[in-house]
């Protein structure tokens, strides 16, 4: 099977380089980005304005080889490619929740972005607190560990 995925938009970002963005975006939830959508999706973005907070669904275009089984920037020890957000993934698909800041025309100006900047945007939904919150989930191997500085050769 193949199938094909096309931009909706670009992610702008003051991140430039892997080492330049934090491993979550709730680590630096005053860092303002934008997602720039193609004008031909702009009718899309009707009522985007109405929710707090958005997906934005994108591309890890720039992202190394994949390792199903590797450490990770939260831990030394490593872990399957599936149970960890490492951005070397068999399909390179990447999300992140922000704030919605401001709606202007097709640009979306948000906060705790994490993405570096010039990514190709596939798609947002909404976050909804009633479908998307799970307080009771399971943080799994994550669990206690500390934001940390990115450790070298990881990415």
């Amino acid at each position: 099977m193949i199938f094909e995925l096309n931009p909706i938009g670009v992610i702008h970002s003051p991140y430039i380089t892997k080492d330049d963005a934090p491993i979550q975006g709730v680590f630096r939830p005053e860092t303002k980005g934008e997602a720039e959508i193609f004008p031909e999706f702009e009718e899309g973005l009707k009522d985007i304005e109405l929710f707090s907070h958005i997906f934005l669904i994108y591309l890890f275009d720039r992202s190394v080889p994949v390792e199903l089984v590797r450490p990770t920037f939260l831990d030394d020890q490593p872990h399957g490619i599936f149970a960890c957000r490492h951005p070397s993934r068999p399909n390179g698909i990447g999300f992140t929740v922000v704030r919605l800041e401001e709606r202007a025309g097709n640009r979306l100006i948000v906060s705790g972005i994490d993405v570096l900047d010039e990514t190709p945007l596939i798609d947002i939904k909404p976050y909804i607190p009633r479908f998307d919150c799970f307080p009771d989930a399971s943080e799994g191997w994550t669990a206690g560990k500390q934001e940390r500085p990115k450790p070298p050769g990881r990415e």
